[in-house]
């Protein structure tokens, strides 16, 4: 078991991270990434495989994450504000767990130490996804495994 001063996440609040803090939170898995389909009645979230077509199939990483919501409006830059109320994020998001006084879990790079965890664990989206210029109906591509 790791030391758990190094784990910053546990002994400091998302609202006293540094930057770099924050975004170490990201693991990487690119679930956000997944266009979404929200019953308005209910506001149950419904994943689908379709992405954002600034999303690198292959590294899950974003090829305009700096300029990202200028060039996709509808991008969510994460703030605290968003943290409120996070039952739109995918359940093993770590902003979300923390937000929910949740732990981490084990895949997650901040304490398994290894990046790789995310896909070993078959929690990264690789491969999974179609870019959302060759979608076709959102509803043909709704997904159970986020």
């Amino acid at each position: 078991m790791p030391d758990t001063k190094a784990n910053f996440w546990i002994e400091t609040p998302l609202s006293r991270m540094s930057r770099s803090q924050w975004e170490s939170l990201c693991d990487g898995c690119a679930k956000c990434c997944l266009q979404k389909l929200e019953d308005e009645e209910t506001r149950e979230i419904f994943f689908t495989n379709i992405v954002c077509d600034l999303l690198d199939p292959e590294t899950c990483q974003c090829t305009g994450y700096t300029e990202r919501s200028v060039r996709v409006p509808t991008c969510v830059t994460l703030a605290m504000e968003h943290l409120e109320d996070p039952y739109w994020l995918p359940k093993t998001c770590a902003y979300r767990l923390l937000a929910e006084n949740r732990e981490l879990p084990q895949w997650h790079p901040l304490v398994s130490g290894d990046p790789q965890s995310v896909e070993a664990s078959g929690h990264s989206i690789r491969g999974r996804t179609v870019p959302e210029a060759e979608a076709d109906d959102w509803e043909f591509h709704l997904i159970d495994w986020v």
